[in-house]
């Protein structure tokens, strides 16, 4: 039985260090609040506001090291609060996504793409992917027990020696299975 640990993954942004400038500005650094199951990989301190056509977040978490293009990470219920509708992703395939406003302390910008509700997925060290005979991209099934027990289809594996073992879903998928950060779930393949 291969079993991983959930993370729950509520709306996020990561930000290019360009736009940190813009909301920041010029040469801020972002704090670390705390770290994150993927080495390297952190919540920063910082929010942002981020207003869509119909609606808006105000405290919307930064999570860092800057990355090379910007990105918002948002639930279906989320977007539907935006006014938005963004498409499900893998992170970092933004192409032809919906853009949003972005406000920080010291500035605003119009994120002309870059919205998306995440594909659920599982991060895999590499010797964790060779030892379950599981290859990158592999779409998988992942069952989660509980009064809500579920079975996810087309879990997206991403392998790198750069991951620790971990399935992120967003907050809508956890309500719907009634599972929370850290719970277990079993790779059915």
């Amino acid at each position: 039985m291969f079993q991983v640990p959930v993370g729950v993954s509520a709306r996020h942004i990561h930000l290019s260090e360009e736009h940190i400038a813009k909301l920041f500005g010029s040469g801020y650094e972002l704090s670390v609040l705390k770290d994150l199951s993927q080495p390297g990989q952190f919540a920063a301190k910082e929010t942002v506001a981020v207003i869509g056509p119909r609606g808006q977040f105000d405290k919307v978490r930064i999570l860092g090291p800057a990355r090379g293009k910007s990105q918002l990470e948002v639930s279906r219920t989320d977007a539907f609060t935006l006014g938005i509708t963004p498409p499900v992703r893998e992170s970092g395939n933004i192409a032809g996504t919906p853009g949003i406003k972005v406000v920080g302390p010291a500035g605003e910008m119009e994120l002309a793409e870059g919205v998306i509700v995440a594909a659920r997925h599982i991060h895999f060290h590499t010797d964790d992917a060779a030892k379950w005979g599981i290859a990158d991209k592999q779409r998988l099934s992942v069952r989660v027990e509980g009064e809500r027990a579920l079975v996810f289809e087309n879990v997206v594996a991403r392998v790198s020696d750069q991951f620790a073992l971990d399935m992120h879903i967003d907050t809508d998928e956890a309500n719907a299975a009634g599972v929370k950060t850290g719970d277990i779930a079993v790779i059915l393949l």
